[in-house]
């Protein structure tokens, strides 16, 4: 942490998770997808945040003669991917006895 409190390393994380969640989300609009560069980007960095939420931001939890971290923070990614499948089954509907935004359901649940 520096003097104004900011985190680098979460700062780094989000930065290279808006720019790989562009990298999708431009290929998916410029194929004319129906999510494109923006909600992209929103989950990815959104997924991102909930993940540096959860490895840093419970130390104070940790017990400094063991090392021992007191509470589970995998249960904030665990709840990150059902409820971006969640999204994605809501995306997924059935057109004239076809599938439609199948992989846009599977690329919102991978940038995620």
């Amino acid at each position: 942490m520096n003097q104004y409190g900011i985190d680098g390393d979460a700062v780094i994380r989000l930065i290279c998770a808006l720019a790989l969640g562009a990298v999708i989300g431009v290929e998916r609009e410029l194929s004319g997808q129906t999510a494109g560069l923006r909600t992209h980007i929103a989950v990815c960095v959104g997924a991102a945040l909930f993940g540096v939420v959860s490895t840093l931001g419970f130390l104070e939890f940790e017990d400094l003669r063991t090392g021992v971290i007191r509470a589970d923070v995998t249960r904030v990614a665990s709840n990150v991917v059902v409820g971006i499948g969640f999204l994605g089954a809501g995306m997924i509907l059935k057109r004239h006895g076809e599938i439609a935004n199948l992989t846009t359901a599977a690329s919102i649940w991978t940038v995620a």
